[in-house]
This record gives C-alpha cells, structure tokens and sequence, in this order.
C-alpha cells in the first residue's frame, strides 16, 4: 500500500463516469473512500491539509471540507486537532492483507457467483424453471395480450381524479389486504349477475394477477411433495406456481367437452384440488360441458377435494351465451375462482381476484399481507367506479365484438395461407386460436424459421405433462389489426415454404 498521498490518483479518480452526476464535495469524497478501499491510500496515511488540497484542485476549502467531514463520520478517517486526517486504522485492518491472499479470496469469490448459487433447493428449482415470461411490447401472434388503443383513458382519468378528490389522503395510506370494499362489491355484483356466480363482497380477495392466485393456491393447499390435479394440457403459469411449491403435478387429459371427469373420479393420488379452465380450456379453447361441470361439483363434495377454477377471459365468448361459471354451480361451496382484469382491460393495470369459500377467506388474506401487503388503493377505487357508472361492461361489449372479428380474419388467414402446414382449431372465444401441424411438418423447426423472419410462435408441445404432445402453436389475434393479422401471416407463410 502507498505511504504517500499521491494526488495524480486522486484526480484521475475524480473523473470516474460514476462520478460525474454528483455534487463536487460528493465526488472528492467517493474518489477518496474508494482509494482507501482499493488499499491506495493504506491505514494511518496522514491526508492533505483541506485547504493544500483545495488549492491543489482548483476548490473551495469548503468544498474539501464537506467531504473530509463525510468521510469522518462514515469512519473512514479519523481527524486530530492541531494534527491533521488519518486514515482509519480499523478500516485498514481489513486491507493488510497481502496482495495474493487478496486476490485468492477474490478468485474464490468470482468462482462462486455464478447465477443460482447460494439459493436453497427451492431457490434453485425456481431459477433452473426459468419463470414465466410476458412479451412487453406487441408482436405478432402474441397471446392473451388484449388490445390496449381502444381503452377510454380519458374517462379513467377522470373517474381517478373523481377518487382522489373524494378519497383525499386515505389513497395515499396502506389498504386493507383484503382489497377496498367498493371494489370488492363491484366485482361480487358483476359476477353474480354476468357470470352466474353465487358469492358476497366479503367471499372477495382482490390481487395483482392471476398468477398470484395461483401461487396463494399453490402455498396454502397443498404441501411439498403432495400431488395436484391439472388439465393436460395446460397453462403454464399454473404449472410453474404449483412446481415452486414443490407439489407433483398429475395431469388429467381433456378433450373437445373439457377436462375428463371419468379420470378424476379414476384418480387415486391422494391430490386435495385440481386446477381447471373450464369456459374456455387452456389451450385447446374447449368448453366443458354442463355435465361435466356439476359431475365436477359433486366430485369435489363426495371427496372433500378443491376447485381452482382459472376463468381467465370467458368475457370473450363468441358463439352463442357463454356457460355459468363452475362457482354459480357448485352449491358445495368447493370452488376457488379466479378472475382477472389484464385481459378485459390492459395488462399494466395488474388487478386479479379470487372469490372464496368462507372458509378460506382468512387464510388467504393472511397470506396475502404477508407477500405484498395490499394493491394500491386509487387504482381499485378508479375500477370500481369504472364497474360502478357501467364503463367496464361497456367496454367489454366493444372488445367482443371487434375480437370476434379479429378472430374470423385469424381463421380466415390460417385457412388460405396455411393450408397443408397445420389446421386450426376452433374455439367459441379466447384471444388465441389453437394450430395442429399437419404430418411431416415439426413444431421445433417452424418455431425456428419463423423466428429467423421476426415472429415468436407459442408452441403447444410444451404445455403437455405427459410423453403424449401435440405439436402445433397457439396464435393469439386480439391485439392485431386486421391488416396486422394478415401481413404478419403471410411473413409467417413466406417463412415456412422457403426451401
């Protein structure tokens, strides 16, 4: 380490890129804490005189002298009376090391940051998943992104600022973990009288997303190492919620009426819940059948088993009225429904809910304020009077019908353009359209050219759980025009006839 204060150094240092946003004294004073750290300047060095080394830099003594007084009080120098600055001693100690045990103590270090180290088992599983990813801009094909131009932004500000001025400062405050009441009550009345359920304001939880619902699920019904019934195939962000809470997932094969109901009765796991989309089944679009869903009810109540039931945009029906939701039909009180907003409004407005079993509510809650507390208040305020003064139904009308002829243009274009290369499937809502690929055409390989043109192509393959797949894509339409749809498939076509 040096004996010397070295001012070259110094001044080299100042002009550090790091530096350059901070107050001069600032700068004086990281460049010389960061020397002392490096072992540049080494314990007991006495420092300049504050005004030798103001003049030596062209500044104010008192600029010096700030950062001299910083540095005092963080420890790193230790200043005497009619003496001078020192460097700390104790701060030193830690830098007498030699210069190779340094650098062995590094070189340990460096080996040992490599990403996922030092998680526990949990820790790592979730990193080695991958997590889930959203797309964050518009690209083409993109699922469950619903179209975001035609939101009235202008009433929402205004109904916000209706909230804030009624509200005043109690917006600003931690919310119940529960959710606001207006809200909540909002969404027990829409429910109720749109989508047949049967439950209260206070059966309400208010969330920030579907995924968390699934994850509050996943923690408070099921433990490590036990098993949970899943659609197969089927959503993936439930999949990765259920795996982080190391439960052993056991898939229950659908078909074009839903989830077999003749497999859960056959089942016998142990598992206390099974996960399901039931208005529009993810991915296949499937719509279980009204058999099906009370043979569902009456199985969860004969076997003390739970109902996750995902209704993620059933707002979307197309073809005829869209079927009462499982929880309106379950008088066993064994469903847990899940609702979200990204997909009738914008994704950015992260707001989901769960309407519970009583018996459940507590719990969950409980569950809740531990993990993030509360959703903020002014934009569950905004949304219940966005519900309250009929904007929301109004403008789900508007998005069902220009979805569904976003999607006829999708089925039209899929029918010309990719004959012979897959066929779709056709579901009575959604925002995506499910594509089997015909023989002798490969999942892998046209996700691979279609990337080479610019386009992400969802796959189906990995949404399977069991060896059995189905190779294919999920092309969502909602957030594309109509010419959108049609450059982008024939980009797609052109991609993969080229030889």
């Amino acid at each position: 380490m040096s004996s010397t204060f070295e001012l070259e150094t110094l001044k080299i240092r100042l002009n550090d890129a790091e530096f350059q946003t901070l107050d001069l004294h600032q700068r004086i004073q990281r460049a010389l804490r960061t020397l002392i750290l490096d072992g540049a300047l080494g314990p007991g060095m006495k420092l300049p005189a504050t005004r030798t080394l103001a003049k030596s830099l062209n500044l104010a003594r008192d600029t010096v002298e700030n950062a001299y007084l910083q540095l005092q009080r963080d420890g790193f120098i230790i200043r005497r009376g009619g003496s001078g600055s020192y460097v700390s001693e104790t701060v030193g100690a830690e830098l007498r090391g030699t210069t190779s045990r340094r650098m062995k103590l590094q070189a340990r270090l460096d080996t040992e940051k490599k990403p996922g180290s030092g998680l526990s088992r949990r820790g790592r599983a979730i990193f080695e998943s991958g997590g889930v990813a959203d797309q964050q801009v518009i690209k083409a094909f993109a699922t469950g992104l619903p179209e975001t131009c035609s939101f009235p932004t202008d009433v929402w500000e205004r109904l916000q600022r209706q909230a804030l001025k009624d509200h005043r400062g109690n917006v600003l405050l931690h919310g119940s973990p529960q959710g606001a009441e207006p809200l909540r009550k909002a969404i027990a009345t829409y429910l109720n009288l749109e989508r047949g359920a049967k439950v209260s304001a206070d059966q309400i939880l208010v969330l920030s997303s579907t995924r968390q619902a699934l994850f509050l699920c996943a923690q408070l019904l099921v433990d490590a190492g036990k098993p949970i019934l899943m659609e197969n195939p089927g959503y993936f962000g439930a999949r990765k919620a259920f795996e982080s809470a190391e439960a052993k997932i056991i898939p229950i094969d659908v078909d074009a009426h839903g989830i077999r109901t003749d497999l859960l009765q056959a089942d016998r796991s142990g598992a206390n819940c099974v996960y399901v989309t039931p208005s529009h089944q993810y991915p296949t679009g499937a719509t279980l059948s009204l058999e099906r869903r009370l043979e569902l009810t009456r199985w969860a109540a004969e076997n003390n088993k739970w109902i996750i039931e995902d209704d993620y945009d059933s707002e979307f029906h197309y073809e005829g009225l869209p079927t009462a939701c499982v929880q309106g039909l379950d008088k066993y009180q064994r469903t847990i429904y899940i609702g979200t907003f990204s997909k009738t409004l914008y994704p950015g407005l992260r707001i989901g809910y769960m309407a519970l079993p009583q018996e459940l509510v507590g719990a969950m809650t409980y569950a809740r304020s531990i993990m993030d507390g509360h959703t903020p208040q002014i934009l569950q305020l905004t949304l219940a009077r966005f519900m309250e003064d009929g904007y929301y139904n109004a403008h789900v009308r508007a998005m069902r019908k220009l979805y569904a002829g976003r999607r006829q243009v999708m089925l039209n274009a899929i029918s010309k353009q990719l004959a012979g290369i897959a066929t779709a499937l056709q579901p009575q809502g959604g925002l995506q359209i499910p594509c089997l690929l015909e023989d002798g055409w490969s999942e892998e390989k046209t996700i691979r050219q279609a990337a080479n043109a610019g386009i992400q192509l969802p796959g189906l393959s990995r949404l399977y759980l069991s060896e059995a797949k189905k190779e294919g894509w999920l092309l969502g339409y909602a957030s594309l025009t109509a010419h959108e749809i049609e450059t982008a498939m024939q980009c797609l076509t052109h991609a993969l006839r080229r030889k």
